[in-house]
């Protein structure tokens, strides 16, 4: 039990960081112009839906995917970590062009904006891929089906919150405006560089080991 705590608590704040509800704001809103509360509340909860159900798959069935390939878990929680890294970076220092939600299309055609662009790739891109499979290499021996409910409660509780941000968008956008979402988002793209550094520090000791190569 002393290691479910750790990867509950270590999931759900790399997956809000990653995804970073404060973010999804702007498209979030201009998806939901001139719609009422209860739209918007439904818009939020089909996303988040969406989303989970995104991540729960690729939790179930990555693991072997990677298996039926190859390819070493170590090697996976390296080029997450190189993700993450990348992710915060952006969100540290975003560039002129903006990121992904101003190169998504708002017009949404004859899509549900919920799945294309709230839920991919704006909750369900490459930094909750390498969370996820990063998360899943720390399982102990024993207890990977556990190991797995627990890193999907914390999807759970992750994609919670996202809703409630979404839902109260309006007012959240009305108390802290644009100059504090946006010192927000450069304090958590610091946390997820972080993240992503970790992640790239346990991978190479993990594949030194594996491949019994001496640590000094």
């Amino acid at each position: 039990m002393e290691h479910l705590l750790p990867l509950f608590v270590g999931t759900f704040t790399t997956l809000l960081a990653v995804v970073n509800p404060l973010e999804a704001l702007p498209v979030f809103l201009s998806l939901a112009k001139n719609k009422d509360a209860k739209v918007l509340r439904k818009l939020a909860f089909r996303s988040c839906f969406y989303a989970l159900i995104l991540i729960i798959s690729f939790l179930v069935f990555g693991t072997l995917i990677l298996q039926i390939f190859g390819v070493n878990l170590a090697m996976v929680r390296i080029v997450g970590g190189i993700i993450l890294m990348k992710i915060g970076f952006d969100l540290f220092m975003p560039s002129s062009q903006g990121g992904i939600l101003n190169n998504s299309s708002t017009d949404g055609g004859n899509s549900d904006p919920a799945f294309v662009p709230l839920a991919l790739p704006i909750m369900f891109g490459p930094g909750v891929l390498a969370t996820v499979l990063g998360m899943t290499t720390m399982k102990t021996a024993g207890k990977e089906i556990l190991s797995v409910i627990v890193i999907a409660f914390a999807a759970i509780a992750c994609m919670l919150v996202i809703f409630l941000t979404l839902a109260y968008a309006q007012k959240i956008v009305r108390r802290i405006g644009e100059k504090g979402i946006d010192a927000t988002t450069r304090i958590v793209g610091f946390f997820v560089a972080t993240m992503g550094m970790g992640l790239i520090f346990h991978g190479l000791v993990e594949f030194l080991q594996t491949y019994r190569v001496a640590i000094p």
